[in-house]
């Protein structure tokens, strides 16, 4: 890992909220992510708990998903080698979805508040992107192909 992965997840354990993955109500299934699925594209659909799903394919990928809250929905996936994925939720009825292939590439999502989605999808390598929110009714999307583009929103 490199020194601002080391970082970032130092940050994330001193705030306590790396203390263990939380179990997930319900593991989706890869199926389920195809277009048309009712609780990806809206929240409301949700249960009253969370749903996670990190799948990777390649080697030395790393992948964080913690939420705390109601009606959440978290996804990973990475296809690819040497990529990091975090995604911090907490709040109600919030949606965050990464998805990267290639090589080298980092993103990083936190949300609080309600009613948020955020989404990054990057294709390339060693691209890096970024999405904080926090409020309500926030709506945050990168989508990066090429290599070593960076870029960072934040809203409040």
């Amino acid at each position: 890992m490199n020194t601002a992965t080391v970082l970032r997840l130092a940050t994330l354990f001193a705030l306590g909220l790396g203390s263990g993955a939380l179990p997930a109500a319900d593991l989706m299934e890869n199926f389920d992510l195809a277009g048309g699925n009712a609780d990806l594209a809206s929240p409301q659909g949700a249960p009253l708990d969370q749903q996670a799903l990190v799948r990777q394919l390649g080697e030395a990928n790393v992948a964080l998903l913690t939420q705390y809250g109601q009606s959440l929905l978290g996804q990973i996936i990475q296809n690819g080698s040497d990529q990091e994925a975090y995604i911090l939720q907490e709040g109600v009825q919030n949606l965050a979805s990464i998805s990267q292939q290639g090589t080298g590439n980092q993103a990083y999502i936190s949300q609080s508040g309600a009613n948020n989605r955020a989404g990054i999808d990057q294709v390339g390598a060693n691209n890096s992107a970024t999405i904080v929110q926090s409020g309500e009714g926030l709506n945050g999307s990168i989508t990066q192909y090429g290599n070593g583009l960076s870029v960072q929103v934040i809203q409040h």
